[in-house]
C-alpha cells in the first residue's frame, strides 16, 4: 500500500463528502455517544478493501477500534461479517459511506477478476487490467485487481511506452513510431518498456521486421489470426491480446498461447458487491 496516495485519496474523499460537517449525525446523536457497528456482506464474491477501510476509520478518528473478521481476498457470502468497528458514533457514521463506496467497488472488481482468473486456470495466460478506471480511484481499482488474482498493466502514461494505433497513424507508420520512441528515450535518458499495438497480421509482420519492442498487443484479432500471430512471434516478445474477448471465449483465446489478455471491463463496467454497515444494538 502506498500510504501517501491512500491518505491523499481519503482526505479528498472526506472533504467532498463531509464539507463543514456531518450535520445529521451532529444534530441527532449526542456528543460522546459510543456505538458499535458491523460491516455486513449481502452478496457472494471476493472481499476487497479491508486494509483501506482500516486507514479510513483511522483517518476519521484514531480512537475507533476495528476488529477484522475477514481479510482481503476472502471468499464471502451473504450474512458474513467482514469487520466490526467501535467508538464515537458520530465518527463511525462519518466514515461509513466512504468505507462502503470503496469496499463495494473494490470487491466487485476483485470478484470479476477472480472469475476470469479461474477460467484461465491450466493455461499460462494471465489477466491484465487497463487504464479504463474511475478518475481518482485508479490506485484502488488496480489494487482490487491484484486482490482478485489479476496483474496490473501500466499504472499511467508515465511508467511504460504503449504505442497504440493513433500513435502509429500520427507518427507516420510502425517503423517511424518505434524509431521515434527510441530516439526520445535516449534523448531523455529514460528506460521504459515498449509495447506496440497491431491491428492485423500485416502490421505484426512490420513490427517483427523492425524489432525494438518488449511486448506486442494483438488488438481485436479473431481466434484463428491470434493463434497465427502467436506462432509468428515464436516467443520472441511478450504477447497480449485484447478486444472482442468475452467471458464466453476467453479460455479459448488463452489456449492460443498468448501471455496476457487485457480486460477493460474489470474496472469500467463491473457490478459492485452489496455491503452495508449496520449498528449493533447492545
Amino acid at each position: 500500500m502506498d500510504k501517501q496516495i491512500i491518505h491523499q485519496f481519503i482526505a479528498n474523499a472526506l472533504a467532498e463528502d463531509v464539507g463543514d460537517g456531518d450535520h445529521t449525525s451532529l444534530a441527532t446523536i449526542p456528543d460522546g455517544t459510543i456505538g458499535k457497528a458491523k460491516l455486513l456482506v449481502k452478496d457472494d464474491g471476493i472481499l476487497a478493501g479491508v486494509e483501506l477501510a482500516l486507514e479510513i476509520f483511522h483517518e476519521v478518528d484514531p480512537n475507533l477500534k476495528v476488529t477484522v473478521m475477514l481479510n482481503d481476498g476472502a471468499l464471502v457470502k451473504p450474512k458474513d461479517i467482514a469487520l466490526e468497528v467501535e467508538g464515537d458514533a458520530q465518527s463511525i457514521l462519518k466514515a461509513e459511506r466512504l468505507v462502503l463506496n470503496c469496499m463495494q467497488r473494490m470487491s466487485g472488481i476483485a470478484t470479476k477478476t477472480r472469475e476470469i482468473v479461474d477460467l484461465l486456470k491450466g493455461t499460462n495466460t494471465k489477466v491484465l487490467d487497463t487504464r479504463k478506471t474511475t478518475p481518482g480511484m485508479r490506485y484502488l481499482e488496480k489494487w482490487a485487481v491484484r486482490i482478485g488474482g489479476g496483474v496490473n498493466h501500466r499504472f499511467g502514461l508515465y511508467d511504460m511506452i504503449l504505442i497504440k494505433d493513433n500513435h502509429v497513424d500520427y507518427s507516420g507508420g510502425i517503423r517511424q513510431a518505434i524509431e521515434n520512441t527510441h530516439a526520445y528515450l535516449e534523448a531523455n535518458n529514460k528506460k521504459l518498456a515498449i509495447e506496440i499495438e497491431v491491428r492485423n497480421l500485416e502490421e505484426l509482420e512490420q513490427v517483427l521486421q523492425t524489432g525494438g519492442v518488449n511486448r506486442i498487443l494483438l488488438d481485436n484479432f479473431n481466434f484463428n489470426d491470434l493463434c497465427q500471430a502467436v506462432n509468428m512471434i515464436e516467443g520472441r516478445y511478450i504477447t497480449e491480446a485484447s478486444g472482442g474477448i468475452t467471458i464466453d471465449n476467453i479460455r479459448q483465446y488463452a489456449e492460443c498461447g498468448v501471455d496476457y489478455i487485457s480486460v477493460g471491463a474489470l474496472t469500467h463496467s463491473v457490478k459492485s458487491l452489496d455491503l452495508s454497515l449496520k449498528a449493533i444494538k447492545e
